[in-house]
């Protein structure tokens, strides 16, 4: 498997697949876009179904739809949900990252990474 899901996390979004139950094929899908302060954003959106060349995995009765284009960027990506006092969200572990920036939103991967858009 190329995505992995922390337990937490796989909770949060089995929440969010729920709460809006409209297909069978329901799931997430993660990629990999332009954007961000060191030229990479991730990206978690709660789809229908998968586009058509998505890579489909399952975890935890949980769809992961990963665009495909984006697989040599997050191949093994661990994905955590946390709370704290003053935040909750979705964090990244990429073992691909070359570097990233403060808010774990963002990331590069050497010399494939698109030019950084500074935060605003």
């Amino acid at each position: 498997m190329t995505v992995y899901l922390t337990e937490k996390a796989a909770f949060r979004l089995r929440t969010f697949i729920r709460a809006d139950e409209t297909s069978a094929e329901k799931g997430v899908r993660v990629a990999a876009v332009d954007g961000g302060c060191s030229g990479f954003e991730y990206a978690l959106d709660i789809v229908d179904r998968p586009e058509a060349d998505d890579l489909v995995y399952e975890q935890d009765r949980v769809k992961i739809y990963l665009d495909r284009q984006s697989e040599p960027y997050l191949n093994g990506i661990v994905i955590d949900f946390v709370e704290s006092l003053t935040q909750a969200g979705f964090t990244f572990e990429n073992p691909n990252a070359t570097g990233g920036c403060g808010c774990g939103k963002s990331f590069s991967v050497g010399d494939a990474t698109p030019e950084a858009v500074p935060c605003s």
